[in-house]
């Protein structure tokens, strides 16, 4: 599996081991309910911590993109793990709701601080290319983590939540102990605090026409795909079947990606982005709208199947093309606008999902699914020749010769 991804520089693989080391101490949040519970938190007060968690999703990816373009990637990438350790030992001895609300903010604001600055780096370090390819291998590490996490956080929850908050402070500053040892400084090359062709905020990126059309479209994809935390469970409860199934359904995701994603993305290397992208989303779409249809542990698990097949097709490839239209001055903010798309969305997921279900009805979720995430998916398509204008569209790279991972 790996080889398919030979032949990316050094700075990639870095990221890649670093982001994969990260994420496997990603075992706090997970179970943060269950955390807030021991400590006798009412249910009526968890959402105030969680939604917390949301705010700081929302500021952490502005402000690192910022930071990313104005004081360097790797700095950025420094004071966003270090404030994540930190975070995680504010929350663990936060007193009470309130102080742990302000932790949550900071927990999730400097883990968010990290993408848009690793990002931009990968636009600096990676040929036009291979970008396709090396942001499909930092997904990659991101669901292997995950997938590891996962199992990881159950039997350290069982043994004592402390070990979950230090497993998570102490892969952070793992990650952060890479970053300042093997990945290069600066800000990128051409890169200044305020370039005068763009401003040192995000006006760079409001101006952008393209980014103004496809930020939302991405948003609607990403809102979709973030249903699947919230309704997909209550289809499973609404069914009669129990967490575990859920469980179950959650495992065959990460799996399924973590084994397909590479023969995708070596299949797919072939063919332009853009129409993969299109074809990924659109599978991606029908097949979370068939949670509707489903009844029983198989047939939940089909659609499973089917809309993780369209998450491996597309890894990845948001945020090459946001790369790939980012000037040099502004690869964070670029990076940084699309990271708070995803946060946005995954907020509106989480905060909307549920009452639409439960008011609107569950076929409303899941014909939205169907209707928006078609319809956007072709958006994007539509704008294929503007994509390919604006960035050269190189077409699809050879095989390239194997290389030695971290050489």
């Amino acid at each position: 599996m790996i080889s398919t991804f030979s032949g990316l520089p050094r700075a990639a693989w870095i990221i890649f081991a670093g982001t994969m080391v990260n994420r496997l101490g990603y075992v706090v949040t997970p179970f943060l309910v269950f955390y807030l519970g021991s400590r006798g938190v009412p249910t009526a007060q968890v959402s105030y911590v969680l939604g917390a968690l949301g705010v700081g999703t929302l500021i952490g990816p502005a402000l690192g993109g910022l930071l990313a373009d104005r004081i360097g990637r790797r700095s950025t990438m420094l004071i966003g793990l270090i404030g994540t350790a930190l975070a995680q030992g504010l929350l663990f001895a936060a007193p009470n709701v309130a102080t742990m609300a302000v932790a949550a903010i900071l927990l999730n604001g400097a883990g968010s601080m990290v993408g848009p600055a690793a990002g931009a780096l990968m636009g600096d370090t990676v040929p036009a290319d291979s970008q396709r390819t090396a942001f499909s291998l930092l997904h990659w590490a991101v669901n292997i983590g995950t997938a590891v996490a996962g199992m990881l956080g159950g039997f350290l929850a069982v043994h004592g939540y402390w070990l979950l908050f230090t497993v998570d402070a102490v892969t952070s500053l793992a990650y952060a102990l890479i970053v300042a040892a093997l990945l290069p400084g600066g800000r990128g090359r051409g890169v200044r605090a305020a370039d005068s062709r763009g401003g040192s905020g995000y006006g760079v990126v409001l101006r952008d026409p393209l980014m103004r059309v496809l930020l939302p479209l991405f948003g609607i994809a990403l809102t979709i795909y973030s249903l699947t935390e919230v309704c997909l469970p209550l289809a499973i409860r609404d069914h009669g079947l129990s967490t575990t199934t859920y469980g179950l359904m959650a495992t065959l995701n990460a799996v399924l990606v973590v084994v397909l994603q590479p023969v995708a993305t070596n299949v797919l290397a072939r063919f332009r982005q853009i129409p993969v992208y299109v074809g990924g989303s659109a599978i991606t779409a029908v097949g979370i709208a068939l949670t509707g249809v489903a009844h029983g542990a198989w047939s939940f698990g089909a659609t499973v199947v089917v809309w993780s097949v369209g998450e491996a097709m597309t890894a990845g490839i948001h945020g090459a093309i946001v790369a790939s239209l980012a000037p040099t001055y502004a690869r964070g903010r670029y990076q940084g606008s699309f990271q708070w798309t995803w946060g946005l969305a995954r907020f509106a997921a989480l905060a909307v999902g549920a009452t639409v279900y439960a008011d609107a009805g569950p076929a409303v979720v899941w014909w939205f699914s169907a209707i928006a995430g078609v319809v956007a998916a072709l958006a994007v398509g539509a704008l294929a020749p503007t994509i390919e204008r604006r960035t050269g569209a190189p077409e699809p790279a050879a095989t390239p010769e194997p290389a030695a991972a971290l050489c």
